[in-house]
């Protein structure tokens, strides 16, 4: 049904991902992606481990808004669910204006 971007790795982003990977039936494609693509392969194994739902992982700058337009298309998403830091929301909300989501 949707297919989600989610930008952030942490603590907050570990808990959003579950929940997404817990309604697999709704989040039927889910990326992760963060600075660190090491944290996203982490919580990626963690959710594949626990609930066997496979998580896409992918690298980003957050403050690059056509590092993350270019990532939208790549991954055909269709929501982005933001959890980075707080001053990086404008630069998403305008990749996801120029991307159409």
């Amino acid at each position: 049904m949707s297919n989600i971007l989610i930008i952030g790795a942490g603590g907050v982003s570990q808990v959003a991902t579950v929940k997404c990977a817990m309604n697999a039936d709704v989040f039927t494609k889910i990326t992760l992606a963060s600075r660190t693509k090491s944290k996203c392969d982490a919580i990626a194994k963690f959710i594949k481990d626990r609930l066997g739902v496979q998580i896409d992982t992918a690298q980003i700058d957050a403050d690059d808004t056509d590092a993350v337009v270019n990532l939208i298309k790549k991954t055909g998403a269709q929501l982005l669910l933001n959890v980075a830091l707080p001053y990086q929301d404008l630069t998403l909300m305008d990749a996801c204006s120029r991307a159409g989501i």
